[in-house]
């Protein structure tokens, strides 16, 4: 059975983390705010009375933090939101609640873990996601250009066709920043796009 000093609960949201630590030997709870960064969370946890377990749902944030406390030698659970069972009655929701009830689960063992995805295919997902939205972002874009009776004939999304975006324009300021707007954020998620396919590749 494992056993750990101190259990860690976290809520995690991209700008703040709220941590609860529970002490299981003195049985102090305590509660404090953290930087999201992964390192200042990996380096506080390091001053903690070892050994050391932390808890966190699994968000939109992803499963960076998960994959850099294992790395680093510290159990780390991840758990789907939807499975945290909550008291009957308990309307009540805030970030110090959460966490603590994170840490008070982890200690008794009442967390069911998700599987952390490995690098390689929380890449493969975020390229998947990429794709999808460039191929959004070219649709609002060649609407935005029917809509002003403007037709590419030629094949879409090529080198030519690209030349032929970058000289269009219009008189009238709002639908020059539309354009604007459209065709720089198809340039954008084309960019990360091929980001991760190199990276992709590489790995």
């Amino acid at each position: 059975m494992l056993f750990e000093r101190t259990c860690v609960g976290l809520d995690v949201h991209a700008r703040s983390i709220v941590a609860c630590v529970i002490d299981a030997l003195s049985g102090e709870v305590r509660s404090l705010r953290l930087s999201p960064k992964t390192d200042a969370v990996l380096a506080w946890v390091f001053t903690l009375d070892g050994p050391v377990a932390v808890t966190y749902e699994a968000g939109l944030t992803g499963f960076g933090l998960a994959g850099a406390l294992t790395g680093a030698g510290v159990r780390c659970v991840v758990v789907a939101p939807s499975k945290i069972e909550r008291p009957p009655g308990d309307r009540v929701k805030t970030d110090r609640r959460d966490a603590e009830r994170l840490a008070r689960l982890l200690r008794i063992g009442g967390l069911p873990a998700v599987r952390v995805p490995t690098e390689a295919e929380e890449a493969a997902r975020d390229l998947v996601r990429a794709r999808g939205d460039l191929m959004r972002a070219r649709h609002r874009l060649s609407k935005l250009l029917l809509r002003q009776g403007l037709l590419w004939e030629g094949s879409a999304w090529t080198a030519e066709h690209e030349s032929w975006l970058r000289s269009l324009s219009s008189e009238r300021v709002g639908v020059r920043l539309a354009f604007d707007e459209a065709f720089d954020a198809v340039l954008s998620v084309r960019a990360r796009r091929d980001r991760l396919d190199r990276a992709i590749e590489v790995a």
